[in-house]
């Protein structure tokens, strides 16, 4: 199963450090039927999509919770053994699912990152992140406006590249 961890350039580096993601219990994003049913959709590929961006705004209230970390949001895939994941009551509807324990680094496909260029919009959106939350039409917009930015790419061998370590 193809999992969706949010974490922050920082984060991902303390993982690569560590040779895991975790510890467990770790969150994810996935292509549950509460998605499907959700999403409305059997398209495989646009479903991955929406895990993938559900998991990308996680990481964007990450950084909102860390004014230190880089302003870059970053989106570790997972392909998980199965049954090493399974919906989180609290969050099932929306895709989302829950590691048990620590997930080696041997189950990174990829990493999804911000572009540099990005940076600006997703400083912005994660200030504007509780506004948005309390029902600010403008906030919301600019929470929004961090989803104009796709996610770049990275193979398993850049995270150092990625990290700066």
């Amino acid at each position: 199963m193809r999992v969706y961890v949010p974490t922050t350039l920082s984060g991902l580096a303390g993982s690569a450090r560590a040779g895991e993601i975790g510890p467990g219990p770790v969150l994810a994003h996935a292509v549950t039927p509460g998605l499907r049913e959700w999403y409305l959709s059997d398209n495989v590929e646009e479903l991955e999509y929406a895990a993938l961006t559900r998991a990308a705004q996680s990481s964007l209230r990450l950084l909102a919770a860390d004014p230190e970390a880089a302003r870059r949001r970053v989106v570790i895939a997972l392909d998980v053994p199965e049954g090493a994941a399974t919906a989180d009551p609290e969050g099932a509807a929306a895709g989302v699912v829950r590691i048990s324990e620590a997930a080696p680094l041997s189950w990174v496909a990829a990493v999804h990152v911000d572009a540099d260029g990005a940076e600006r919009d997703i400083a912005g959106a994660a200030r504007a992140l509780d506004a948005a939350d309390r029902g600010d039409a403008d906030a919301r917009l600019t929470v929004d406006g961090a989803e104009d930015h796709e996610l770049l790419w990275y193979a398993t061998q850049e995270i150092p590249i990625l990290t700066g370590e």
